[in-house]
């Protein structure tokens, strides 16, 4: 279209220039008309008129076949790029770099960015820095109540022995009713936060009986040192580290009440454009998790000097972790949507919201399950 327009203008410019510059003849009483001024103005509305009728209906044509427009534009949506936010209870797939491997050859590269929680990093997916990353089962309920465009791709195994209620050796609180009227660390939004209301009401204590204090996993061990706090819901690799370093003691961990054990996520955007590549992570974090299954030592030995972590704390952690991707089902879906009436009832979240909303189709997650 912009040839087109180029190729009219030409067109006339030089009828133009030849009328407005030849000598006097018959028609001088009009080549009077074309004085320098007038003779750019009329160049200046042909031009604006053309363009805006190239664009009208270049407007036209995309309102009225949407669906063709997508399809036209789909081969150059893919990404060059995956952006992957990770936390350091993930950190091995980062280490091993076995999506650098698969993907390098179908033309993407990797970058990592890390982040305290789940949380940040699903702040950051809403605002477009990052791609895919993984989470507790509470942060994407606190992002899509926030209006984020975020997209489940694939479930995580549930881990309940790796989360805990930790409070000092010497604490007086020997059990969960002891909690109340207590500060209690944690990180807002996260599946700590989640773990700790579902024991609270285990005890038959209500929120509001506690002292939520909010604070990212380092910030809360700083505080749970100094004293503080009286106890802080915590996940590994923070909760192994606490035991070992941090003369914490376990109250409860999340044996009977932590049945998620989190999620992989995609902006609604990534997941729409690059299904072939999100299949691709799937199948190698499938084939990593398998693997660490079955060398759990190796799997600590890997990740104990990338954390500063010594390896006996880093055996403990692994050792308790269960590995695996786990299909999203619609039972999987009612547990969620179970997590988000929890934090909206307490009045955490601002509206209701049904997680459906930010799921794929059932077809969509066959296509995408990693083979087992």
């Amino acid at each position: 279209m912009l040839d087109q327009i180029l190729q009219i203008l030409l067109s006339q410019w030089k009828a133009l220039t030849k009328l407005r510059f030849q000598r006097r003849d018959r028609s001088q009483g009009l080549l009077s008309v074309f004085s320098k001024p007038f003779f750019g103005a009329f160049l200046a509305g042909l031009f604006l008129s053309l363009l805006f009728a190239a664009c009208s209906a270049n407007n036209t044509a995309d309102t009225s076949n949407p669906t063709a427009t997508s399809v036209a534009n789909s081969g150059s949506t893919k990404a060059s790029v995956l952006r992957f936010g990770y936390q350091k209870s993930a950190i091995l797939i980062k280490a091993k770099g076995v999506l650098e491997k698969r993907l390098q050859p179908e033309g993407v590269s990797v970058e990592w960015i890390e982040f305290p929680a789940g949380p940040q990093l699903l702040e950051a997916l809403n605002v477009g820095s990052i791609d895919f990353g993984h989470t507790g089962e509470s942060p994407p309920i606190f992002a899509q109540a926030a209006g984020a465009a975020l997209t489940y791709i694939a479930g995580i195994a549930a881990s309940p022995q790796g989360s805990a209620i930790l409070v000092p050796q010497n604490s007086p609180i020997k059990t969960l009713a002891d909690l109340k009227g207590k500060k209690i660390a944690f990180q807002k939004g996260s599946s700590a936060h989640y773990m700790l209301l579902q024991l609270l009401e285990k005890a038959k204590l209500q929120y509001s009986e506690i002292q939520p204090v909010y604070l990212p996993p380092a910030d809360a061990r700083a505080a749970f040192v100094k004293g503080s706090i009286d106890a802080w819901s915590i996940w590994d690799p923070f909760y192994a580290a606490a035991e070992k370093n941090a003369n914490a003691r376990v109250l409860v961990d999340g044996t009977g009440v932590n049945k998620q054990g989190g999620y992989y996520l995609a902006s609604r955007k990534f997941a729409d454009e690059n299904q072939e590549t999100i299949k691709a992570v799937l199948e190698e974090i499938q084939k990593l998790e398998e693997w660490s299954d079955k060398n759990r030592e190796a799997v600590a030995e890997t990740l104990s000097p990338v954390l500063g972590i010594d390896l006996d704390t880093m055996k403990r952690a692994t050792n308790r972790k269960r590995f695996g991707v786990v299909p999203i089902t619609d039972d999987l879906i009612a547990t969620q949507q179970q997590v988000a009436d929890t934090f909206y009832n307490l009045k955490l979240i601002p509206k209701k919201i049904d997680v459906k909303e930010a799921m794929l189709k059932p077809e969509q997650y066959a296509s995408l399950s990693p083979k087992t």
